[in-house]
């Protein structure tokens, strides 16, 4: 039993790091569970198994996201040691289910609803009774399962399920997490339990003295996507961090960071063609060209981007050393590093001299007879 905690920088190979380990793993007769949040981080990881292994993936490994791990191998096996109906699918909650059903004396309503879906948010707590009930059956039939139990993006994880990592870190099976606390865009859940751990704070959860677990901070720092001046300005946004240093010395001709005002979008989208990012879609963009949210965009290597940047971000850019809550922190850094070589800002006019950050566009269209 071995449990170890990869935290890796934008760009640097985390996914890659699994992968290539899990399929080490099973061609050496171990089996391998490669777990993460998100339906979309599922998809990548299945398809670069694929593309390794020659089209199929080998059956040694299995590859689920969390939820449906939790389900499958930790709410269903044993449910009937807490509930007295069958659990029949789950109900994603993005807030916080019943919340004046309590538990005792009503398990049943507390955790399902009334056609027997549990309630995502409460799914991991669930997970954690079961095993408690069944005097410590769950956690000990998922090591039976699973040689090597890997988590990708670990840091998307909160509340019950950081105590279900403290049950899998005293399992037989080696656990393996990786994740960059820095791209904390998703939650598992909104419970209000460990939450003094939710998102980049995560990280102070791995320190408590009582975890046996290896960090490794140093391994996956090199940020092949992005190139130097990109990793600068993501560095600023989190000092006390292991700052990623660049691997991409690529030159276009267009690289680096630039301030983009708002009258120039156009201009600059045509000239370029950088995908659109901002926090939702409440901000109006130009719709002929292609855009993603901030944290849909999370996962994803793009050439270039140009960022509608919120009101704190903007403060930010302007006085580095002004605070940025801990979401809009995340998701600018996770906006800055999907490009390769250049990232535009798109800045209202007063705000073009104040911030310091990268180059002005200049139009080099012409209008009414002169360059803009």
């Amino acid at each position: 039993m071995s449990n170890k905690l990869v935290i890796a920088s934008a760009g640097s190979g985390k996914t890659q790091l699994l992968v290539s380990s899990a399929i080490e793993k099973a061609n050496q007769g171990e089996s391998v569970l490669i777990t993460t949040y998100t339906e979309a981080c599922e998809l990548e990881i299945r398809e670069k198994i694929i593309t390794e292994c020659e089209g199929a993936i080998p059956s040694l490994i299995t590859v689920q996201t969390w939820f449906s791990f939790l389900i499958q191998h930790g709410a269903k096996p044993y449910q009937s040691s807490c509930l007295d109906r069958e659990i029949k699918g789950m109900l994603l909650i993005s807030g916080m289910s019943v919340p004046y059903v309590g538990e005792k004396g009503k398990p049943n309503q507390h955790y399902l609803t009334d056609d027997g879906k549990i309630y995502s948010d409460k799914l991991a707590k669930f997970v954690v009774r079961c095993n408690k009930e069944s005097k410590g059956k769950v956690v000990d039939r998922i090591s039976r399962c699973f040689d090597n139990i890997y988590i990708d993006e670990v840091q998307d994880l909160a509340g019950h399920d950081l105590e279900i990592l403290k049950l899998l870190f005293e399992c037989d099976s080696d656990v393996v997490l990786v994740g960059d606390p820095r791209q904390a865009t998703y939650s598992t859940n909104n419970s209000q339990k460990n939450k003094q751990f939710k998102k980049s704070e995560i990280v102070n959860f791995f320190a408590d003295d009582k975890i046996d677990i290896e960090t490794d901070d140093a391994s996956l720092t090199v940020n092949y996507r992005c190139n130097s001046a990109i990793c600068v300005i993501s560095n600023t946004l989190y000092p006390d961090m292991t700052p990623s240093t660049s691997g991409n010395d690529e030159i276009t001709g267009h690289d680096g960071i630039f301030r983009v005002e708002e009258k120039y979008v156009d201009d600059y989208l045509e000239e370029f063609f950088p995908i659109q990012l901002r926090d939702s879609k409440r901000k109006k963009v130009n719709e002929l060209y292609s855009v993603f949210n901030f944290g849909k965009s999370k996962g994803i290597t793009l050439d270039r981007v140009l960022i509608y940047p919120t009101e704190p971000i903007v403060k930010w850019l302007k006085s580095s050393g002004s605070d940025l809550p801990a979401i809009s922190r995340s998701k600018l850094y996770v906006a800055l590093t999907r490009a390769k070589y250049s990232v535009g800002i798109v800045l209202k006019k007063k705000d073009i001299d104040a911030i310091g950050v990268g180059a002005i566009y200049r139009s080099t269209k012409i209008k009414g007879g002169r360059p803009l």
